[in-house]
């Protein structure tokens, strides 16, 4: 069976609208899926009424928050969208976002990228405004050859763009998830590039905020990645979920769905969710 449990849509930084994205999936097989777009599940909502389809639609979003110094993101499957402390905590990392802009603009500004707050804003249009759009307009406007330069040179873990302050921390984050009734995954664990010994200090933190499963293949990914973190997830006693992190077509990305076998006899989100 095919399910993918991390993709997103335009309503925070995918190309495909929520519906379009939604029937690649089923053009896809995919069984059951969740659009999980940074820190809005208005890709969700603009699809969870679709009646008459051949896949289940499962509520979702990623989630940003901090442990430690690093920004870390939070899957959060299976809740009540209508959730008052959903609602809140969404309202929370939106302002965040918002607030986080305008420094990020700030910054850039001081590195002579002029105009990049209205540029990004522009690109965004009604999405959740993230670094990728700043990226895309310092495209546009001739700044960096391509968006892969730009979270280089400008954006990426580490660089002047990389602005943490404004979110919440990994408790506050996994706490909503958990009391809005939904599952709180722990997302791409490999590309926070930490040691063993502070991804091993991540998943305890994790697991004691509440946290429930840890993603065990994001997108395209070695075999001796996967089996790291599938061990990972069994030590730390933690379920396993899975997704293509799908945003966009593209060459070195991957394409929607993921073969539950891939959890063998180790508990998987998806027992419970579907």
């Amino acid at each position: 069976m095919l399910i993918d449990f991390h993709t997103h849509s335009s309503a925070s930084d995918g190309d495909l609208a929520p519906r379009v994205l939604l029937e690649r999936a089923i053009a896809a097989g995919v069984t059951a899926m969740a659009i999980t777009d940074h820190d809005s599940i208005a890709g969700y909502q603009a699809v969870q009424s679709s009646t008459g389809s051949s896949i289940q639609l499962i509520s979702g979003v990623e989630m940003s928050c901090v442990w430690g110094a690093t920004t870390i993101h939070v899957v959060g499957l299976g809740f009540d969208p209508q959730s008052p402390v959903m609602d809140s905590a969404l309202d929370a990392l939106h302002n965040a976002r918002r607030e986080r802009s305008v420094t990020i603009a700030e910054r850039l500004a001081s590195r002579q990228v002029v105009g990049a707050l209205e540029g990004a804003r522009a690109v965004a249009g009604e999405s959740q405004i993230g670094r990728p759009h700043f990226a895309r307009w310092m495209v546009s406007e001739g700044y960096v050859p391509d968006m892969n330069t730009a979270f280089k040179k400008y954006l990426g873990q580490g660089k002047l763009g990389d602005v943490k302050t404004f979110w919440p921390s990994l408790n506050e984050v996994v706490g909503a998830i958990s009391d809005a009734g939904g599952l709180a995954i722990l997302a791409h664990p490999l590309k926070y590039s930490f040691t063993r010994m502070k991804l091993g200090g991540l998943c305890n933190a994790f697991k004691d905020a509440g946290g429930v499963a840890l993603e065990v293949l994001n997108g395209r990914q070695t075999p001796a990645d996967t089996s790291q973190l599938k061990q990972l997830a069994s030590h730390w006693g933690l379920q396993i979920s899975a997704g293509s992190d799908f945003h966009r077509e593209w060459q070195y990305g991957a394409e929607l769905g993921v073969d539950t076998a891939i959890a063998g006899t180790m508990p998987a989100v998806w027992e419970h969710l579907l």
